[in-house]
């Protein structure tokens, strides 16, 4: 079930008024029954899948808790990771290293009958890859599979640690696990702040209802008007790159960078508001990461909520920061790359991990140098200064994204290539028509597209630290109704709603 859909309203109200008038101790059965419901809308089957995962991490994490054996504990723990993420390598990788071993065969059976020819070697290897007993090897990828994976792993490991006591109720454990706001797409909640607010009583609180569903529209406004809407002209270039260049693959980087932002901070919006509005808080996972000066404040603000997952489940674990300079480097690189590695089965996410791991590594080692340059000259304050780290970090990503974004890494190699392509053509009024008309959307949606997206930036940067709505709540009562009005308006006169997509993050 979208967020994005009638199907979803439908729903939601039904649910929220359900919740209210139905006595507590019977409220978390009709959430549970209802996140089952929200998930099986995609795929009915794949609702066991979850089922499993519930019951693997709610056994062994009893056991855990109840053995005082330190060695028999871990093996406890070691089993329940084991299903978790064998479970999530068979549905996620199994394909993509199938594959890959796949081409590195017929590669290397290519090589060996070189002697034959290019088209003679190629044949002997196709033949003999014939009776490969996993050739055709395929299978599903379960919407979400990473997100209640990483959360039902994280209980159990704190378990395991002491940080948590382990919850004797199922049906509540499961819920936890289910929770349909955050289920397929996150945030990933740790058990710590999420499970002991199903015990609360949740009363209906008018404010409380209405900040939930403020959220829920600054989130709608994110997906339906800029990221949606933006999809159309990024997916007409990375579906074939090499039929572009110059300010075609420029737009498409910059574009991209503003849709999964607003696609995935959107999601996240809509998640929070709708668990605010039924009494829950979730953690904010997205921080105005735009606004950051450098990269690893970037990854301060940028999927709070995956980032303190690597931090505190591998980061740490490797070592963190605890064995010199060298050692932290190579913590930080190894964590990236699995980050990479965990958005998907395919060797750019891999890349673009690593990248970001290069990217911190060397921020690390110019740290003290460029600490020293600031005080110098007096910059920490400048707000000129600030601007152009601010620029500096937003192109790294963006440029990290190309890999992210593209089909394969030669397609990526391909973009970053000739982005500059006839540069001296972009000031030209009839070239740069020309490019917007030619990538899916006409001269009015990219006005709308580029309006949206300036009143998004303008909007993160006149709050302050604080988020657009908080901000929005503290002030005057006319500020407010003209705010919302608006939003509301736009959305509904801009959105898309007749082919709204999926969230990107739903494939991870």
């Amino acid at each position: 079930m979208l967020f994005n859909s009638f199907h979803f309203i439908v729903f939601f109200i039904i649910v929220t008024i359900g919740y209210y008038i139905l006595p507590q101790r019977w409220r978390w059965i009709l959430l549970l029954i209802s996140s089952y419901y929200f998930y099986m809308c995609w795929n009915p089957i794949f609702i066991l899948l979850i089922v499993f995962s519930t019951f693997i991490n709610y056994i062994f994490s009893l056991a855990i808790a109840k053995e005082k054996d330190f060695k028999k504990r871990k093996k406890y723990l070691l089993v329940t990771i084991a299903i978790n993420f064998g479970l999530l390598f068979l549905f996620k990788y199994a394909v993509f290293f199938n594959e890959s071993i796949l081409s590195a065969l017929g590669s290397i059976l290519q090589w060996w009958y070189r002697d034959l020819g290019v088209e003679g070697a190629m044949q002997k290897a196709q033949q003999i890859l014939q009776s490969y007993p996993a050739k055709d090897f395929d299978i599903m990828l379960p919407m979400g599979i990473s997100f209640y994976t990483f959360q039902a792993a994280s209980y159990t490991i704190d378990v395991y640690r002491a940080d948590v006591k382990p919850v004797r109720n199922y049906g509540m454990f499961s819920l936890f696990i289910t929770f349909f706001p955050q289920l397929v797409a996150g945030p990933i909640e740790r058990s710590s702040q999420l499970l002991p607010q199903f015990y609360k009583k949740h009363y209906f609180e008018k404010e409380r209802v209405l900040l939930g569903l403020k959220w829920m529209l600054w989130g709608f406004f994110k997906k339906m008007v800029i990221a949606d809407r933006v999809a159309v002209a990024v997916d007409t270039i990375y579906a074939s790159p090499q039929s572009y260049s110059g300010l075609y693959l420029f737009l498409a980087m910059i574009l991209f960078t503003f849709q999964i932002y607003c696609d995935f901070s959107g999601y996240s919006d809509i998640a929070l508001g709708s668990a605010k509005v039924l009494g829950f808080d979730l953690m904010m996972n997205f921080n105005k990461p735009y606004l950051s000066k450098s990269i690893k404040e970037f990854w301060r603000r940028w999927h709070v909520s995956l980032s303190t997952w690597f931090m505190d489940y591998v980061y740490i674990p490797l070592g963190g920061n605890r064995k010199g300079k060298a050692r932290q480097c190579w913590n930080l690189f190894i964590t990236f790359l699995v980050s990479g590695l965990w958005h998907g089965a395919n060797w750019t996410y891999a890349v673009w991990g690593g990248l970001h791991g290069v990217y911190l590594v060397v921020g690390r080692w110019t740290e003290n140098v460029r600490k020293k340059i600031r005080t110098i000259f007096h910059l920490e304050k400048n707000i000129f200064w600030s601007g152009w780290n601010i620029l500096c970090t937003f192109l790294l990503f963006s440029v990290s994204l190309v890999i992210f974004r593209a089909n394969t890494v030669s397609d990526a190699v391909y973009v970053l290539r000739h982005m500059t392509d006839d540069f001296l053509q972009w000031r030209e009024k009839q070239y740069v028509y020309e490019v917007i008309t030619s990538m899916g959307v006409n001269l009015f949606e990219f006005l709308v597209i580029c309006i949206s997206i300036g009143f998004l930036v303008l909007a993160e940067i006149a709050t302050g630290k604080e988020s657009v709505v908080g901000f929005i709540e503290k002030r005057h009562y006319i500020v407010r109704l003209v705010f919302y009005v608006f939003v509301s308006v736009w959305v509904l006169a801009t959105g898309v709603f007749y082919a709204g997509g999926e969230f990107i993050y739903f494939q991870f």
